[in-house]
């Protein structure tokens, strides 16, 4: 968990500005409507005034900007009369608030609204966004009629009252995190961009533009419908390499790809980072008898919740040294608990010859306060306080762990390459590293573990799932719930087998294609079409792990 006394001042107000050939860029398509009003809603120091003036705008252009940090709002006053933009204005004042008392986001008059709007909105946490801000925050959703989530960041509300205050036929253009297109609290955005726009493209580069972060960043290029007939056509992704496009016309690029509209649009963007062929591919197998929704076929539960891991999770020295042998249970919560796809004896022995926590204390009721060294082990959590964390305190007495179950099949919560189920043999505990599997309807867990691994799920956790800096996928329930799983009953997978190749020095890629090969064969997949959905992965999950080599090994220690 991250704390905001551990974040640098950067971090904590998104100062992260844009770099001017990007902005120039944004701002030369915004001036292709020719517009008298335009909007910078985090002005920073002011390099979009600069990027206006680089991109041909006339010196008559009227730049509304907003930049609460007093000293950076002064620079770029400074540089809007340097760059002769005499007509701008830079208030000093908190965006939000001022769109909300301007406009009160109801029947906006014409002279109120913007003819464009640039920029780079700020990338900060509500959690880390002060009190007022985060009231204002969810004034705007509430405005809107969006629902509204505390996992929301700065730039949301910010893009969705820059999109309000824009008028019919407007456009929008801004650096925006690559979050935009996956992450669940952005989905009140999604769905506003989708009905307010006639066409949304996002520029998409393979690289990191923002030194010093691992935050992924993309440009959105957003046209406002005109009226209510104004066709809607949806997202279109334009992949880039390096700045080569930069040389390219702004309205050729915003033209170029092919727009997905429905599902796209109502949900997630990621579909639009297929082409049309594999969209239609893999909607044609998602209806073949033998392939299922996950929630049809298995339940997902979160693992336990201890609120102090390293006090419940602990190694056979700690079991020994403490008399906690009647309360040590074995449990596995890392990837590299469970390197292949079944956790047996074998598997825990190496673990905890490792040195690795294998176990999970499980204290049911007040008995270990009666031995001398159990109570003294509780004690000594005590002494640091651990009973006062929230999930402890909560509880009582607070060492007694609620919903302690085990499950025949365990997903750890994030992959660096692609999900896997693991068959628990042991019925080894899992905390919320993980998550705890059943099967439904007289599923088989062997047959379940076994075909899971497989392109077209694998493409579908791409789909369905989120990452974040660092290129680490993360799947909770509800988007685990709605993979796609293909069991057919004629694949017949050697677990063991499998599990040795996971193992091995096999690459992913690899081990992914020949199970595929069972597995996706068993629908009538022909290999071309088998080949189609893996380099659909493929892709997906190397756009993902675009990160910078510093940062390669830091994802993949998080997984």
């Amino acid at each position: 968990m991250n704390f905001i006394a551990n974040e640098t001042a950067q971090k904590l107000r998104g100062g992260y500005y844009t770099p001017e050939d990007l902005a120039t860029f944004l701002c030369k398509w915004v001036l292709e409507i020719n517009p008298c009003r335009v909007l910078e809603p985090s002005c920073g120091d002011g390099v979009f005034f600069r990027a206006l003036r680089n991109a041909g705008a006339n010196t008559t252009l009227a730049v509304t900007g907003f930049e609460l940090n007093q000293e950076e709002a002064a620079k770029a006053t400074l540089l809007a009369k340097d760059v002769g933009l005499a007509a701008s204005k830079i208030h000093a004042v908190d965006f939000l608030s001022w769109a909300i008392e301007k406009a009160g986001f109801g029947l906006l008059p014409h002279d109120t609204l913007f003819d464009a709007v640039v920029g780079n909105p700020p990338f900060v946490r509500y959690q880390y966004l002060p009190a007022p801000f985060q009231v204002k925050a969810e004034q705007i959703f509430r405005a809107l009629e969006l629902p509204f989530t505390k996992h929301t960041n700065a730039w949301v509300p910010f893009i969705l009252a820059s999109m309000r205050m824009l008028r019919p036929g407007g456009r929008l253009a801004m650096v925006v995190p690559a979050e935009i297109i996956h992450v669940m609290h952005a989905q009140s955005l999604r769905s506003y961009l989708g009905r307010e726009c006639r066409r949304l493209v996002i520029v998409d580069p393979e690289e990191l533009w923002f030194a010093g972060t691992l935050q992924g960043a993309v440009l959105l290029l957003a046209e406002k419908r005109t009226d209510q007939h104004d066709i809607a056509e949806g997202i279109a992704i334009y992949p880039v390499r390096d700045r080569e496009f930069l040389r390219e016309s702004p309205a050729r690029i915003f033209a170029a790809p092919q727009s997905i509209n429905g599902k796209t649009v109502a949900g997630k963007w990621t579909r639009a980072l297929l082409d049309k062929e594999t969209g239609e591919l893999i909607d044609e197998v998602g209806g073949h008898s033998s392939v299922h929704r996950f929630a049809e076929v298995a339940d997902v539960d979160v693992g336990i919740v201890t609120g102090a891991n390293k006090f419940f999770l602990v190694t056979n020295d700690v079991v020994s040294k403490h008399g906690l042998e009647p309360w040590a249970h074995p449990m596995f919560g890392r990837s590299e608990h469970c390197p292949g796809i079944i956790y047996d004896a074998n598997q825990h022995a190496a673990n905890a010859k490792a040195g690795n926590p294998t176990n999970f204390l499980w204290f049911c009721d007040d008995e270990p306060l009666k031995h001398k060294k159990s109570k003294s082990y509780i004690e000594a959590g005590e002494a640091v306080a651990l009973h006062t964390r929230y999930k402890c305190r909560i509880r009582s007495p607070w060492f007694k762990v609620p919903s302690v179950y085990a499950t025949e099949i365990g997903m750890l919560k994030r992959s660096h390459d692609l999900p896997r189920l693991i068959l628990n043999k042991v019925r080894a505990y899992t905390t919320d590293t993980a998550y705890r599997i059943r099967t439904l309807n007289g599923a088989s867990a062997e047959h379940l573990v076994g075909c899971f691994y497989n392109g077209l799920t694998a493409l579908s956790a791409e789909l369905e799932g989120r990452h974040y800096g660092g290129g680490v996928l993360e799947l909770v329930p509800s988007e685990i719930e709605k993979l796609a799983l293909p069991l057919p009953t004629t694949a017949q997978i050697d677990l063991r087998e499998l599990d040795r190749q996971i193992r091995s020095s096999m690459s992913v890629q690899d081990v992914l294609e020949a199970n595929s090969r069972i597995v996706l064969g068993g629908l009538g997949l022909s290999c071309a079409q088998q080949d189609s959905i893996l380099n659909a992965w493929l892709r997906l999950r190397n756009r993902r792990h675009r990160t910078p080599s510093d940062a390669k090994d830091e994802a993949a220690e998080a997984a």
